[in-house]
């Protein structure tokens, strides 16, 4: 006898398929090509950012302040370009700025040993507020025609793919490799796995610690660029939105256990295929962003409890502490 065993991906990617035949047969306009292309485009962003969650959350850690390593660096490049400076000084301290960030958050995580949800939150207001005070002079940073040579990047389309979603797809490819295929996405495996073992094992548990989340960093400014390019602006006040609890969703739905070492990018599409699809059909029902909020966090509590079942915390997890 074959026994089927059912897990938190194939649950999620059935639910998905179930509420997008759904959608598509009573729901007039949504399996329309041009809907599903602007259902597409419209999460390329939350799962580029999904990305980057995920090589934390896959390490045994968090990231909330993602949604400020988006808006920051991004805009303070578009900023630095209305001031006048060259595209190279520009993109060098956007850059930089990415960097220094993800190295605050890994090194306070590695080696201060603050809990992840704490570094990041106050890192992430801390980001946000530097950008209030010292960087921004409008709310909205327009996208200035210096930059227009890499527009591409989120504009127009490729084979009637839109943009936004080549370079999902493409950070996708590139992350995967690198979990896959490099030693130090191994290692992030085995951290989330069991930090102890690693640690003893000889493991350089803090140094890769700290790549995690200066590549989650650099992620965010990867999809700043790219959603700034695709509405010739950047709202910086987004980090103000509830946008950080979707990325959560996109990650926790897809199957990437909150206790470290299991999932990978495949958990992500599918993850961010489902958000994608609901939000698109709450939509088109005309129901009110209220209500849809109240929709998402009733998932996402669902997505826990599953979590919390079919990957059930251990010894060592539960000495981790706020993750």
């Amino acid at each position: 006898m074959i026994k089927l065993r059912a897990t938190q991906q194939t649950i999620v990617f059935t639910l998905f398929m179930l509420m997008f035949l759904g959608f598509s047969f009573f729901l007039q306009g949504f399996a329309q090509v041009d809907n599903l292309l602007t259902l597409l485009q419209n999460v390329a962003i939350l799962g580029i950012l999904g990305l980057g969650m995920a090589v934390v959350v896959i390490g045994r850690g968090i990231d909330i302040s993602m949604i400020a390593a988006m808006a920051v660096p991004s805009g303070f490049l578009l900023q630095l370009m209305q001031n006048g400076h060259s595209v190279g000084a520009a993109v060098a301290m956007a850059f930089g700025l990415s960097m220094a960030f993800g190295l605050l958050n890994g090194w306070l995580i590695a080696y201060a040993e603050v809990p992840s949800l704490f570094t990041t939150l106050a890192s992430g207001l801390f980001l946000a507020g530097l950008g209030q005070a010292f960087i921004f002079q409008l709310e909205v940073v327009q996208w200035p025609t210096a930059l227009d040579a890499v527009v591409w990047m989120g504009r127009g389309s490729f084979a009637g793919i839109p943009m936004p979603v080549i370079m999902f797809g493409l950070a996708a490819a590139l992350l995967a490799l690198f979990l896959q295929r490099m030693r130090a996405g191994a290692f992030i495996y085995a951290m989330g796995d069991n930090p102890f073992s690693a640690r003893a094992t000889g493991l350089p548990t803090r140094p890769i610690t700290v790549l995690q989340y200066v590549l989650a960093a650099l992620i965010g400014l990867f999809a700043g660029v790219v959603m700034a390019a695709s509405v010739n602006s950047m709202p910086t006040r987004i980090y103000n939105s509830t946008m950080v609890y979707d990325v959560v969703l996109v990650v926790v739905l897809g199957g990437i256990g909150l206790s470290g070492g299991r999932g990978g990018v495949v958990n992500v599409i599918i993850g961010t295929l489902l958000i994608g699809t609901m939000l698109n059909g709450m939509t088109i029902m005309d129901i009110s962003y209220s209500v849809q909020n109240i929709v998402k966090g009733v998932v996402l509590l669902a997505a826990i409890l599953i979590d919390s079942v079919l990957n059930p915390r251990n010894e060592e997890t539960a000495q981790q502490g706020d993750i």
